[in-house]
């Protein structure tokens, strides 16, 4: 997937779980990595294949197929670590443990965000300026990242094509996920484009359509 400037997106999938992980790269070359989950070497062959200086890791939440990369390309780069919501410590405070449980990337570490975001915040890369929503109930930290310009979201594991965001996890709670959904998505606009955690890229109005969760006519009807 391909943004014009002022910015490119590359999408890489990494882990077994195939978590889309999301290289922003600005005009001048500066980039943001958005939940390196692990791989870190095919991230970085990525990112230099893109002529993109990684300066930033942006976290939407603390799973491990997320964020067990974070440190280890945090050490490789320099890079700054952004988010997620400092609620989100309950999971990025057990990555080695899950990562050596699920076998998924015996290195992944406990994450120590430099800086926790919120509701409100903003993150930006190379003057390019993305809005920070906080959108609990997949997890207690989770946020999600929007370029309003270029009517782009990338929403972790908040909202998929077809489907929603799993909340029998630890913390995990249905409503205020249905909530994070129709209060801070929604108003987002029909036309804005979401990268997901996994699976295809859509747009919030096919959601508001089809999706079998929270298209309009099923939260109508409960």
């Amino acid at each position: 997937m391909t943004q014009q400037p002022p910015f490119q997106v590359q999408i890489v999938p990494v882990t077994p779980f195939q978590q889309n992980c999301s290289i922003i790269r600005a005009a001048n070359g500066d980039a943001a990595v958005i939940d390196p989950g692990g791989e870190v070497d095919k991230l970085l062959a990525a990112a230099e294949a893109m002529k993109a200086d990684i300066k930033k890791i942006w976290l939407t939440h603390g799973h491990l197929d997320h964020a067990s990369g974070a440190m280890e390309l945090k050490k490789r780069t320099g890079a700054t670590i952004e988010g997620a919501h400092q609620e989100e410590v309950f999971w990025l405070s057990q990555i080695a443990e899950q990562s050596l449980r699920f076998g998924v990337d015996a290195q992944g570490e406990n994450v120590v965000p430099d800086r926790w975001l919120d509701d409100g915040d903003t993150v930006e890369i190379g003057g390019v300026v993305f809005d920070v929503y906080f959108t609990p109930g997949h997890t207690p930290g989770h946020v999600v990242f929007h370029q309003k310009d270029a009517r782009l979201a990338f929403v972790g594991d908040v909202l998929f094509k077809g489907s929603i965001g799993r909340t029998d996890f630890p913390r995990g709670d249905h409503q205020t996920l249905l909530n994070s959904i129709t209060e801070k998505l929604w108003p987002l606009g029909n036309d804005t484009r979401f990268v997901s955690g996994h699976g295809p890229i859509s747009t919030f109005g096919e959601e508001r359509r089809s999706n079998a969760f929270v298209a309009d006519h099923v939260l109508a009807g409960n």
